[in-house]
């Protein structure tokens, strides 16, 4: 592949809502490219950027593609993020490897909770935003009403390029408001027509005018004053607003034929920025600095994606921030504090590579077998040394216990998953000794199913997933004095020992005491009774669950100076354990965590309403920077399970919460009863 100077390279990360036409697009702007040989179809499994099987069988994104794309005199790295929630690990991944963002947009749906969440996401990092409103051949598709909720939300920054003339509900010819050009599409393939005379069209090309205007002051004055504005004025200042953030440019045209797109890529090349344009953050010695894009500086690149595969290795995506890459390269590993030899060095074309042996300052590439290096990795020269900044991936929120199908594939699971938590930022795994169960954490339902399904096709192992067992404890509410003795005569030596012992509620764990008065129980034996009772408190009386908050206090008993021993005592100690706690009034305790919902202030109601349905207690609703509300509550963590799931449906994607383990808390009497008789079926 040829070499591009950073500054004729465009990283472009195409963003939005699930089933706004990403994809789709993507093919479009790489058929007009030249560099496929039709425009693919989602439904079909035929387009380039979902080339996993698991993405062909689903028809959606599963994670992010990226495709290295040569146009007439400028390189454009295409990354295709997937629009579900389940799978926005890919969101960071291509935030962190682009240097601008298209948002896809429906014609029918406009503006919804992903496209905001993924703009939200883009402004925090700072990168320039544009939008493009597709799907305009479909029943019901409406360019002014999406551009309507556009303005509405972000206000003058939106500034519309190509926009749709219709009549009779149809697309008549796409307008380009720089040229003040119309243009009717044959597939890709335009013909210059009639401009329309259309008081919205003037409209929409005053308000591109305005806003190209407010970026440059010169402009804005030549504006007011009345004088002609020539078109690389307009483009001038767009490229600045944009790179500033001062302008949100508005492209349109239709997926899955290509129309209007080649209009699209002429404006990547001319007013998107390349990252020679902008500066990047970095920490070095601990201090925050920026960086710039030059090929002469010492090396440093970001690896931003992962991909684990037991046939290839893995493949690490990366981009170079400065100087340059090559082949048999060594770098330095910030995070292991290593070296690290570079391989081979390959460009992506989604699901194919091509081999390469230089990667300039700006661009992306991939290399295999990097062992030691993981997703947000920073690999630079010992020259300068520094650690790039990634965007943050979302924490996982739905947990379920992992069951192997065939028995001793134990092993297997935890390497597979362990392999596959590489290329998945978004995923935990770990062993819960309290419950003996093995736990998987991901985004949802459906990630959590794509990962089972990863795993039999990529590891060969199949999977069950249930949920997770919840940790109860016991403890005792009233204070009884019992005996415990153990007497047993069997020939030669004997085995005898006897305890009083007073079991009593506290506030910790477990405490041991002892009150002997007159050598009643030798010193000796203490340890032994303190070891039968913590040996004890392992399992409680009413439904198997580890005793806590229990104080045992040993007052009184008895032994025999030939058949007392350490075993007999510990024997004793057990007994008085199982006959006085069940006259001890003993309870089942509930884990209680604190929970932090962030919701829009439309769907406070419904989350309220669903925590109390789950016997959670609101604590108070407090303010957040980002306009959104954070609902405070104390719930039954064993009520959360599809907790992740309602909220998604409840608030249509917008809701985030965490939730942390506060304390143990009596569990009211129909949920112990149910608790203890589940315990007994099993």
């Amino acid at each position: 592949m040829k070499q591009y100077e950073t500054k004729d390279i465009r990283n472009l990360a195409v963003l939005g809502h699930g089933s706004c036409g990403k994809t789709t697009l993507c093919d479009a702007i790489l058929y007009s490219l030249n560099e496929t040989d039709k425009i693919g179809s989602v439904a079909a499994g035929t387009t380039v950027m979902d080339y996993d099987a698991e993405e062909k069988n689903r028809g959606c994104s599963v994670s992010t593609a990226c495709f290295s794309a040569e146009a007439k005199d400028f390189k454009l790295n295409l990354m295709d993020a997937p629009g579900l929630f389940d799978f926005s690990a890919g969101v960071s991944e291509a935030l962190s490897g682009a240097d601008s963002v298209l948002i896809a947009l429906s014609g029918k749906s406009g503006l919804n909770v992903g496209s905001e969440l993924c703009y939200q996401k883009a402004k925090d990092l700072g990168l320039p935003i544009a939008f493009f409103v597709g799907k305009l051949d479909s029943p019901r598709a409406h360019f002014y009403m999406v551009m309507s909720q556009l303005t509405g939300k972000y206000g003058s920054a939106v500034c519309p390029i190509v926009v749709p003339y219709v009549e009779n509900d149809e697309v008549q010819c796409f307008v380009n408001l720089i040229e003040n050009k119309a243009y009717r599409f044959d597939g890709i393939n335009d013909t210059e027509t009639d401009l329309p005379q259309s008081s919205d069209i003037e409209n929409l090309r005053t308000v591109m005018i305005e806003a190209a205007a407010t970026a440059d002051e010169d402009l804005m004055e030549k504006y007011f004053e009345g004088e002609e504005i020539s078109k690389e004025e307009l483009m001038a200042a767009l490229k600045k607003g944009f790179l500033s953030g001062e302008i949100n440019p508005v492209f349109s045209g239709i997926n899955a034929t290509g129309a209007a797109v080649p209009m699209l890529y002429e404006m990547i090349k001319d007013i998107f920025p390349s990252p020679a344009d902008r500066s990047f953050k970095a920490v070095k010695d601990g201090e925050n600095i920026e960086i710039e894009a030059k090929k002469d500086d010492p090396a440093a690149a970001l690896v931003f994606k992962t991909v684990a595969d037991p046939f290839v290795g893995k493949l690490s995506y990366f981009k170079v921030i400065s100087g340059e890459l090559k082949a048999d390269m060594k770098l330095y590993n910030m995070r292991t504090n290593s070296e690290e030899k570079l391989t081979k060095i390959m460009y992506l074309k989604g699901g194919k590579t091509v081999d390469g042996s230089t990667v300039t300052a700006g661009d992306i590439a991939c290399v295999s077998k990097l062992g030691n290096v993981l997703t947000g990795d920073t690999l630079c020269s010992a020259q300068r040394k520094i650690t790039l900044s990634m965007a943050d991936f979302v924490k996982p929120c739905l947990t379920m216990a992992v069951y192997p199908l065939k028995k001793g594939d134990e092993e297997k699971i935890s390497q597979g998953l362990s392999r596959l938590k590489e290329e998945d930022p978004t995923i935990r795994f770990e062993y819960n000794t309290e419950t003996k169960e093995s736990q998987l954490s991901g985004l949802g339902e459906q990630h959590l199913d794509v990962i089972k399904t990863k795993l039999k096709q990529k590891f060969g192992v199949d999977i069950e997933l249930k949920l997770p067992k919840v940790p109860y404890r016991e403890t005792i509410r009233k204070t009884v004095k019992v005996q415990g003795k153990h007497k047993k005569q069997s020939g030669g030596h004997g085995q005898y020992g006897d305890v009083w012992i007073e079991f009593s509620p506290c506030d910790e764990d477990f405490v041991f005491e002892e009150k002997i008065f007159g050598g009643s129980v030798p010193k000796n034996f203490f340890p032994a009774v303190e070891k039968g009772l913590r040996d004890s408190i392992v399992k409680g009386v009413l439904a198997g669950y580890p005793m806590v908050g229990l104080k045992a206090t040993l007052l009184d008993g008895s032994y025999h100076p030939v058949d007392s021993s350490e075993m007999s005592f510990k024997m004793a100690a057990g007994l008085a354990y199982r006959a006085g706690i069940p006259e001890a009034n003993p309870v089942i305790l509930e884990p209680i965590g604190v929970l932090k919902v962030y919701i829009p202030d439309d769907y406070m109601g419904d989350v309220i309403g669903d925590i109390t349905k789950r016997r959670g207690r609101v604590l108070g609703m407090n303010p957040t920077e980002n306009k959104f509300k954070e609902v405070v509550a104390e719930v039954p963590m064993a009520e959360m399970g599809d907790f992740a799931t309602a909220m998604r449906s409840i608030t249509q994607g917008w809701a985030t919460f965490t939730l942390d383990f506060e304390r143990y808390e009596e569990a009211p009497p129909m949920i112990a009863e149910k608790i203890i008789a589940e315990q007994k079926e099993n």
